[in-house]
């Protein structure tokens, strides 16, 4: 298993390598035979690098380098494949045309010396130029935006919340991931904003660690400051369950999850486990409602039940689900249970990457998930989707920021 992980990416990365150098060859044709030798080995230099480090981390524990070396050399690494990966995708359009050409010389349809067989020098060139594109965004994503934390305002109307919640506030927080932080100072700087806003009830909607539950005992110190005076509710997400990676035995699995059941414990939070609670203001009462992860794709566990979660509250006016994943409002929540109010869900991360400019957001992830950052509304329904506190995989943030929700209750649409 540990050769097949190491294997993969070690692959990956020498195919890419090995394409985007026939541009690179190209492009440096007229250079000296001095220069495009420091060019060469400076290339293939980065990719022995590059493969020598992943082997490292197989093989090594993780003790053997600092966390912060881990975490960026390894992002700085994925940033270059990818640029690479996307400048490919020039020089394979060039490849094409070279095909097409190819096959009308073969069957006669021009002559000889209306074709050449080398690659275009052009597009080569150009295909270098774009991947500068996502290489510098990507860098400045993850030096400058990773941690520029946006407080996000949503007046929620609800027709039939009683009187005494009028003007309540709850902030939510999602998908901290604590394992991605190579120091607890960006959380605390999150924190601390979080608190500035005074919400009475706190939501936290999912994926607390990225694979493991120590990850969240190394900020933990951090995490305790996230009070609010009617409590802190959370859920779990995909990643909290430990599905990501190999253990030794069932029963480490198992001891995994519970400690960080305990973590949510320890730190004062009401974590919600196909459960609810039923919240009290001034003798007027609403429902909150929590799920274990339920997503609708194959790939994502279905551990939620929302019929076990409702239990006891049924009759209650309002009702407020915590569910990490949005796809479970489409494929369950609205269909089988229209009395839910409001889900609040997490997950999607707004992709890390993506354009938000007043009246217009575009996302990859849009393709994947109809519901994937802010606000939707269907009939007397509605589902907000934060965009994430945390990152995972990629390290940083570009277009799509890090984000703090502060809701307002209302049962008037003033």
């Amino acid at each position: 298993m540990t050769f097949f992980r190491f294997l993969i990416p070690v692959v990956l990365v020498l195919l890419i390598d090995l394409y985007f150098f026939q541009a690179v060859k190209t492009s440096t044709r007229d250079f000296t035979v001095s220069a495009r030798s420091i060019i060469y080995w400076s290339y293939w230099l980065f990719t022995a690098f590059s493969i020598s480090f992943i082997l490292l981390l197989m093989l090594m524990p993780q003790t053997f380098l600092s966390k912060f070396t881990r975490i960026y050399t390894l992002t700085f690494i994925f940033i270059i494949v990818l640029s690479k990966l996307i400048g490919s995708v020039f020089l394979l359009m060039d490849d094409v045309a070279r095909l097409f050409k190819w096959s009308f010389l073969k069957f006669g349809f021009f002559a000889d010396s209306a074709y050449s067989g080398s690659r275009a020098k052009f597009m080569s060139q150009l295909g270098i130029i774009i991947s500068f594109i996502p290489f510098s965004s990507m860098i400045y994503g993850m030096i400058k935006t990773a941690f520029d934390y946006k407080v996000r305002t949503v007046k929620l109307h609800l027709p039939n919340l009683p009187d005494a919640f009028n003007g309540y506030k709850i902030a939510q927080l999602s998908d901290i991931h604590s394992g991605s932080f190579s120091s607890g100072s960006p959380l605390k700087k999150a924190i601390s904003l979080l608190l500035d806003q005074q919400p009475d009830l706190i939501f936290f909607t999912g994926d607390l660690v990225n694979n493991r539950s120590d990850e969240a005992e190394n900020v933990f110190e951090e995490l305790s400051e996230i009070k609010a005076k009617d409590g802190v509710y959370s859920v779990l997400g995909n990643h909290d369950y430990g599905d990501y990676v190999p253990w030794e035995s069932k029963e480490a699995k198992a001891a995994n999850l519970q400690q960080l059941v305990d973590i949510h414990a320890r730190l004062g939070w009401k974590l919600l486990r196909n459960q609810n609670q039923i919240l009290e203001k001034d003798g007027a009462q609403l429902a909150i409602i929590g799920v274990e992860n339920w997503g609708a794709a194959m790939r994502f566990p279905k551990y939620g039940d929302l019929d076990t979660a409702k239990k006891g509250v049924e009759h209650l006016p309002v009702k407020l689900l915590l569910s990490h994943d949005p796809s479970h409002w489409d494929a369950k929540v609205r269909p089988e249970h229209p009395d839910i109010d409001v889900t609040f869900s997490g997950h999607t991360h707004g992709f890390q990457f993506g354009i938000e400019i007043p009246g217009f957001k575009w996302s990859p992830v849009q393709y994947v998930y109809k519901q994937w950052a802010g606000l939707y509304e269907e009939g007397t329904q509605k589902i907000y989707v934060n965009r994430g506190l945390g990152f995972l995989g990629y390290l940083g943030r570009v277009g799509i920021l890090p984000e703090i929700t502060v809701f307002e209750l209302s049962n008037t649409s003033a």
